[in-house]
């Protein structure tokens, strides 16, 4: 769901990292952005891809459901739209309303990090008055610390880029540049059109 750069650069990333789809379903609320992303996905030979006309179609259809839309407050409300029980990447952080959070598995990158600022969890968190229904971090789940079961959806909410990592990378920028050994790479985001 949403198919800005955000969505392209995610199935870049998954391709890359040795994923293939059989299938691949798009959503946007504007048409045009949903038509523009799958001439994207046809031209970088992502095989079948389908426009879903809305937000249940997709999400009842697959088994990996990405959101890296703009939502500034939950709009998928239904538990019932993931009784198949998906692998749900929610990138995007509010999309889903509190009752999906506490239905499913829910991971997170870093628990303190994600419970704030009116994320998905962080309503969950608000209605509860407990965290209990985050399982682990990410880090539990690489090292086999965490196993996510199969019969529930699963959910993954990385809170990500976050004005720490903006203050590690100027340190480190800083101190390779004093040093003189910074080499840039140029036209590193090459393609910065929406599709392509």
């Amino acid at each position: 769901m949403g198919t800005g750069l955000i969505a392209r650069y995610i199935h870049t990333y998954l391709v890359a990292g040795g994923f293939s789809f059989d299938e691949v379903g798009v959503h946007d609320l504007v048409a045009g952005h949903a038509r523009g992303f799958c001439d994207y996905l046809e031209r970088a030979g992502a095989g079948k891809v389908r426009v879903c006309d809305t937000a249940e179609e997709l999400i009842r259809s697959y088994d990996l459901v990405v959101f890296a839309t703009v939502a500034g407050e939950p709009h998928v409300t239904d538990p019932a739209w993931l009784a198949h029980d998906p692998l749900v990447l929610h990138v995007s952080l509010r999309d889903l309303s509190p009752e999906i959070i506490l239905s499913a598995w829910n991971v997170v990158d870093d628990v303190e990090h994600c419970m704030k600022a009116g994320t998905s969890p962080h309503l969950a968190e608000q209605l509860t008055g407990h965290r209990d229904f985050v399982a682990g971090t990410l880090y539990d789940v690489l090292t086999g610390a965490l196993r996510p079961p199969a019969d529930r959806p699963v959910i993954f909410s990385p809170f990500g880029l976050g004005v720490l990592d903006l203050a590690v990378a100027k340190h480190v920028y800083d101190t390779v540049r004093d040093a003189r050994e910074l080499a840039t790479v140029p036209d590193f985001f090459h393609e910065l059109t929406r599709y392509g």
